[in-house]
């Protein structure tokens, strides 16, 4: 699945050791979709995966997630685990994959008195 949107907030990261001695580490952040009704969504990046996308607030980001529910004490914990984040929206990521660095072009100085070309077609 996939969730476009703005991160407006990053959570601190949480970490620790699990009981057979391994570290691990994830980390939060809350994302805000577009449109008249607006919704925020907490999703998270485990282990490896926080450098690999690393993301500061206010990007624009379309998150690759899985859905993952669980049960403790008769309750349910849902948690919207992302497992890719591709930074600007569709129409950006689509320009620099075309064109990744834009051209530089200096313009011409435009003539300074002298007479009309043909090309110079404006009445006045």
């Amino acid at each position: 699945m996939e969730i476009k949107g703005k991160i407006v907030q990053i959570l601190p990261l949480q970490g620790g050791q699990t009981k057979a001695g391994g570290e691990w580490k994830k980390q939060e952040y809350i994302l805000e979709t577009e449109g008249q009704y607006p919704k925020k969504v907490c999703f998270n990046l485990w282990g490896d995966r926080i450098e690999q996308y690393p993301v500061a607030e206010g990007e624009e980001v379309t998150v690759s997630f899985d859905l993952d529910s669980r049960e403790f004490n008769g309750r349910w914990y849902t948690e919207v685990r992302a497992w890719k984040i591709e930074k600007g929206t569709p129409v950006q990521q689509a320009a620099y994959q075309a064109n990744p660095v834009p051209p530089v072009s200096t313009p011409e100085p435009a003539p300074f008195g002298g007479e009309m070309s043909a090309n110079d077609d404006l009445p006045f």
